[in-house]
């Protein structure tokens, strides 16, 4: 019997952007894989090329070089021609709760868009299947036609996870999906994730600055710095005994519950070498 496939396999990804003085590669050759059903995050500080990572998968960035390898096809430096069709395999979630809904719509609007561009012409239809994806999501039904502004950031981010849900996705990216929000609402969010993947299936790719967040989402890991990997393993073992001494200082700020509150980590980073 022949081994299936990873769902993912990310191969000597490079992604630049121009500045001023020339070239930056902001993402050095990285490459990992990420199974079906699997749970995969990347971490590092702010500025290690992570969050440049995730949009290189979704190709709202193209690489300079590389492979990225959704389910045998290679969509690195696939024209958009070709590349619409397996955009709705591949869904993300932002980091800003805030700044990335629509405030003009409600927020059954905000969850059905991804239907009608899906093809689904019926409106009707939309708005039914959008009230379950609320609904899965743990929103009330009273929510279905309130606006942005009249949630929290956690209420907003549950919104965010049901419209990226909306075209049934075999991999979800999500870039710092729970960053911006406080201890408990992270915690709430996180869960509202891992039941998602027991009850679809769905793959998830984790960007993450904190360990403590991986801890709790991801079975594998993938630690950068300055655009590139410097440690990966399975999430439980990386955390038990990490290797690298970027990831022990990673890990160290994991530990410390004060840099549970949204802030990155770069003070205990800097010039680290235990």
């Amino acid at each position: 019997m022949t081994e299936e496939h990873p769902l993912l396999s990310v191969e000597d990804l490079v992604v630049e952007y121009p500045t001023a003085h020339g070239p930056f590669r902001a993402v050095d050759q990285v490459g990992f894989q990420l199974r079906r059903g699997g749970s995969l995050a990347v971490v590092g500080e702010s500025g290690c090329g992570k969050s440049t990572l995730a949009r290189a998968l979704v190709r709202l960035l193209k690489p300079l070089s590389g492979r990225i390898v959704l389910d045998g096809t290679d969509i690195a430096a696939l024209p958009e021609r070709r590349l619409r069709p397996l955009r709705r395999r591949v869904q993300m979630v932002f980091q800003d709760p805030y700044g990335s809904l629509d405030p003009h719509l409600t927020a059954q609007q905000i969850v059905a868009e991804p239907l009608r561009l899906a093809g689904v012409s019926d409106r009707t239809e939309r708005a039914r299947r959008a009230a379950e994806l609320i609904d899965q999501v743990g929103l009330p039904s009273s929510a279905l036609h309130r606006h942005p502004a009249d949630f929290s950031g956690g209420q907003r981010q549950r919104i965010g996870i049901a419209r990226a849900l909306a075209s049934r996705p075999d991999l979800l990216v999500c870039d710092e999906a729970t960053s911006a929000l406080d201890v408990s609402v992270q915690a709430q969010v996180l869960s509202l994730l891992r039941d998602l993947q027991a009850e679809t299936g769905i793959a998830y790719l984790v960007i993450a600055h904190h360990l403590g967040v991986v801890r709790e989402i991801s079975t594998e890991v993938v630690v950068m710095r300055a655009g590139r990997t410097v440690e990966t393993g399975r999430t439980a073992d990386v955390l038990a005994a990490p290797a690298d001494p970027y990831t022990r200082a990673l890990r160290r700020a994991a530990l410390d519950p004060t840099a549970m509150r949204g802030l990155k980590p770069r003070h205990v980073l800097e010039g680290s070498s235990s």
